[in-house]
């Protein structure tokens, strides 16, 4: 090849690569990345998969429907098996590697507040599905939740089985090492105690215990009207069986931490109720049509953190919307502070701690026809009146 041919075109491979990078460079991304943690594996992994689960059925939703600003959403999720050491490393891998601006998760209190401090710093917004811990929040402005507060279902729960189940002497079983355990003891007996009830026992034991029949020899003593377990399900079922094997038939009552229970648990459970953020036997028009696509999806009904991290999802696509930006993250964080509109789980306004405000129903475990075990609406708790 001569010379000058050859120069030409060197020069012209050199030109269209200079135009393709700067063409590059100039585009717009073609997708809104979101990342996600949650414990997809290890033993609280009911959460995490079911409301992975919801937020997959958003963002497909979304998508189909042309996506946010006419961008579609890259939904991002790490497995942390609620383990807090491997929620961190989550969170760098998505903030350094992925570049999300949004994180969805984790799941876990103890999890969601290992990153929550890491999210202000770096101005990553945060939106935690279902860490009910008080202090989440307090990291700073960028961090959100979806869900209410232990000090609040704490005392939906007292209030219930004080009022709605008629009982004045409670017993309380709890795990001492658990804040999420801790916070909703204090709260359960603050509103029980102040309603006119008396708690009669209250027995601790330490996380990964799996013996309780000392506890609940002591409890089974004390002739409690009910009982209040505050812990997640793999817990809670292995305490329902020795409870009901030393013939305490007596109501039990929990939190949100139960939900799971029903694929996890059997009839020891029966007489069993708990606070949640949803019911799907609500008549609302957004809980039905939720519903119906959740089963159509997925060939079964969406728990509570389905419907939570659902709502993240559009909670987020509302706020990106409203600020006109799916990459500014002040921008959409001031967007999500001014959310008002209805949801899965409710009426949602934050308030000054960006915690929502709106209301709790109580499940009860149930015998479906087909003799498994089901839940159903109980009743709605205000603690406000």
């Amino acid at each position: 090849m001569k010379k000058g041919i050859k120069n030409v075109l060197l020069g012209t491979a050199v030109v269209s690569a200079m135009m393709m990078a700067a063409s590059c460079s100039g585009k717009k991304n073609d997708t809104i990345k979101i990342g996600g943690i949650a414990p997809l594996s290890g033993g609280v992994a009911v959460y995490g998969t079911e409301c992975k689960n919801g937020i997959d059925l958003a963002v497909e939703e979304i998508n189909a429907a042309g996506g946010i600003n006419g961008q579609k959403i890259e939904f991002i999720c790490e497995d942390d098996e609620g383990d807090s050491a491997k929620s961190v490393n989550a969170y760098k891998k998505l903030v350094t590697k992925d570049r999300v601006k949004v994180i969805i998760g984790s799941l876990t209190s103890g999890c969601t507040m290992a990153i929550t401090n890491l999210a202000q710093a770096q101005k990553v917004v945060q939106i935690a599905p279902a860490a009910t811990a008080v202090a989440i929040t307090d990291a700073g402005n960028y961090v959100f939740r979806a869900c209410y507060t232990d000090p609040f279902q704490g005392k939906i729960g007292g209030k219930f089985a004080y009022e709605n189940l008629g009982t004045k002497k409670a017993a309380i079983l709890y795990d001492i090492g658990n804040d999420y355990s801790v916070g909703l003891t204090d709260n359960f007996t603050a509103e029980y105690t102040s309603m006119g009830g008396s708690i009669v026992s209250k027995e601790s034991y330490s996380t990964g215990d799996k013996d309780f029949n000392a506890q609940l020899t002591k409890i089974k003593a004390a002739n409690p009207e009910v009982i209040y377990l505050p812990d997640y399900y793999g817990t809670v079922a292995l305490i329902a069986k020795q409870l009901r094997a030393q013939g305490i038939n007596v109501p039990i009552v929990g939190a949100d931490g139960w939900d799971g229970l029903t694929d996890n648990a059997g009839d020891e459970v029966l007489n069993g109720y708990y606070s949640n953020h949803y019911s799907e036997n609500s008549s609302s028009a957004a809980v039905q049509t939720f519903v119906k696509s959740f089963k159509a999806k997925y060939n079964k009904a969406p728990n509570s953190f389905a419907a939570l991290g659902y709502d993240c999802v559009y909670m987020l696509r509302d706020a990106m919307k409203a600020s006109g930006s799916t990459d500014d993250s002040a921008k959409i964080r001031d967007a999500l502070e001014a959310t008002n509109g209805d949801y899965v789980t409710g009426h949602i306004v934050f308030d000054a701690n960006r915690n929502p405000v709106k209301s709790a129903v109580m499940i009860k475990l149930v015998k479906a026809d087909d003799g498994k075990l089901a839940t159903a609406y109980e009743a709605t708790v205000d603690i406000s009146k």
